[in-house]
């Protein structure tokens, strides 16, 4: 079925509808009549041209102003390495000033947590990820000991929870 081409009104309608998202709204700013705009908004919306219009302007408006999963994966991981500079002000004798500074370890850790939670996919892969949260509360550990001064890491060893996490891992 070949897909015909819109009219300059249905195309100012579909551009005001992505613009206002009120049907009735952008018929009328397009130029159809009030009347028209009350019987006929639901019949210009599932035109299948003005429908395959609106589909495509908005998947071009989404891929270049809403952040997707991998650009969202890439920047925790950018943060999560220290790769990111960020700006921060500081308070000096002669007032402020801003200064570039990689992610403190809190912002590192909080970043690397979030990426782990998109690999938990299941209750079962939870059990082989026993080893991995053993390292991520290590983690949380030192980064409390780097805040509060302290050089005491206290790592609790469950070898049984981590000998049946290898196991699972393994496939055996």
């Amino acid at each position: 079925m070949k897909k015909r081409k819109l009219t300059p009104k249905q195309q100012a309608f579909a551009d005001h509808y992505i613009e206002l998202g009120n049907a009735y709204q952008a018929a009328i700013k397009a130029g159809y009549s009030k009347n028209y705009a009350k019987g006929n908004v639901v019949k210009l919306l599932e035109n299948v041209s003005v429908k395959s219009y609106i589909d495509q302007q908005m998947k071009e408006i989404a891929s270049k102003r809403i952040m997707g999963a991998t650009e969202a994966l890439e920047l925790l991981t950018s943060i999560a390495r220290g790769e990111i500079i960020e700006e921060v002000v500081v308070s000096t004798f002669e007032g402020t000033e801003k200064v570039e500074k990689i992610p403190d370890v809190r912002d590192r850790q909080r970043a690397a947590e979030e990426l782990l939670k998109r690999y938990n996919v299941s209750e079962s892969d939870r059990l082989k990820d026993k080893l991995l949260e053993a390292r991520i509360d290590k983690l949380k550990a030192e980064t409390k000991n780097e805040e509060t001064g302290e050089s005491r890491v206290v790592i609790v060893n469950d070898k049984e929870a981590m000998r049946k996490a290898m196991q699972d891992g393994s496939g055996s």
